[in-house]
């Protein structure tokens, strides 16, 4: 009976013992430590000024999983790869897009692009486009809920490109870009009077193409690879009181993609297309939190600050980094390593069918990982050709999560001057 009560004994020890050894190792776990094991599985998005740069604005390549850096020139060109305008075969065009944005929710916020291009009769090609996002309108309210006005936030981008060919077979191409971003109507915000943020930013392109592909059977096809930098730009204020810290990144933006077009017969054509983009902004760090251990046990009282008044960082590196250095910094700084690196590129790739030059159909899938955006969705799209005039369609199916171009039509509205002049060349016959 002894034996039996001191092996309880002990048994009870044991449990107590280790009761007590768990209670202490959680406390120990702290959010630093859970932070640094936790890194990889954790959302860490990446936020940037005026977005809405980065919008599809045309029906083509917004029916195509939103791909075009390496798609066959046409009058959009300016806002995928200003390069590929070197390459266009028409004296000039004009397109006119319109995008409903939200429109499930909010029925007044929209995207408008107008875009042209004039090809010169040596070997250069211009172009200009006009963006402009609506956000509808809005009633600001003070502290306490009392109504202090009303205004309709927009913005809206002014582009002026160039793309000229250095060989054959190689062009490069630039887009210069004014950016206003007027949000607040000059509202006072926490005492701070505010001010539409502006910025001025570049892009620079290249494309390579093969258009001598032939099959054995006779069949032809063109080999399409580009590469697109955009929106190397200012970094982006919106109140006179903004800090170094507080000011945001353009969308910077690398997309590097190819396509290859196959010559079925004289009347049928397919396009099979492909483009991965890197926003080249800084990622956000994990900042260390202060833990504090006293009689009522050990408390995180949020992020740990320097003697400077600098937030600590755990894991990456400071954001608040100039633009060249956010560009090349870009590549290594994310708290997760190669890993999330990896994770801040999206993909997508698209198909499109011709007939005739006067019937397309299109469709395309777009991936964003999960812990940065987790935009994913398909896309449909169809276009027509009728004399001097096209009209595309594109129409977005999310597959992970509700998306605000949701069930809503895109449309694209092109006008071929180098049709209306053939007509009227043959009227004057």
């Amino acid at each position: 009976m002894n034996e039996l009560k001191i092996f309880k004994k002990l048994i009870a020890t044991v449990v107590i013992s280790f009761l007590i050894y768990n209670n202490g190792f959680a406390q120990s776990l702290n959010y630093n430590q859970l932070a640094g094991q936790q890194v990889n599985s954790q959302i860490n998005t990446i936020t940037t000024a005026v977005p809405f740069l980065l919008i599809t604005p045309d029906s083509r390549a917004g029916g195509m999983g939103d791909v075009g850096v390496a798609s066959t020139p046409d009058v959009n060109s300016i806002h995928w790869n200003s390069s590929k305008l070197a390459f266009e075969d028409k004296q000039m065009g004009i397109g006119v897009s319109y995008t409903p944005w939200l429109r499930a929710l909010v029925p007044d916020i929209n995207l408008a692009y107008l875009t042209g291009f004039y090809k010169t009769k040596k070997r250069g090609t211009f172009a200009a486009s006009l963006r402009y996002f609506s956000l509808g309108d809005i009633t600001f309210t003070d502290v306490n809920g009392q109504t202090i006005g009303q205004f309709r936030p927009n913005e809206f981008a002014i582009d002026v490109a160039y793309g000229v060919k250095l060989a054959k077979n190689f062009s490069v191409g630039g887009a210069a870009r004014y950016v206003n971003s007027n949000l607040t109507g000059g509202t006072v915000v926490g005492g701070a009077a505010t001010h539409p943020g502006r910025a001025a930013a570049v892009d620079i392109s290249a494309t390579w193409r093969n258009d001598k592909i032939k099959f054995k059977d006779g069949k032809k096809a063109i080999a399409d690879i580009g590469l697109n930098i955009s929106n190397i730009g200012n970094k982006m204020t919106y109140s006179n009181l903004a800090t170094q810290g507080s000011a945001n990144y353009l969308p910077i933006n690398m997309r590097l993609g190819a396509s290859m077009t196959f010559q079925m017969d004289e009347f049928n054509s397919i396009s099979i297309e492909a483009d991965a983009n890197k926003l080249l902004v800084p990622t956000p760090p994990v900042y260390k939190h202060k833990i504090v251990t006293d009689s009522t046990g050990t408390h995180d009282e949020g992020v740990a600050y320097d003697a400077s008044g600098n937030p600590e960082i755990l894991m990456g590196k400071d954001p608040n980094r100039g633009v060249t250095e956010g560009i090349f910094g870009s590549f290594n700084d994310a708290p997760g390593g190669t890993k999330e690196e990896l994770r801040e590129i999206n993909y997508g790739v698209g198909i499109e069918y011709w007939y005739n030059k006067l019937f397309s159909v299109r469709a395309g899938y777009f991936y964003e990982n999960p812990l940065k955006g987790n935009r994913q969705y398909f896309t449909l799209g169809a276009g027509v050709k009728y004399n001097v005039f096209g009209l595309d369609f594109a129409y977005l199916i999310p597959t992970q999560q509700r998306n605000p171009l949701e069930n809503t039509l895109r449309f694209t509205l092109t006008f071929d001057f180098d049709a209306f002049k053939a007509q009227n060349d043959v009227k004057g016959e």
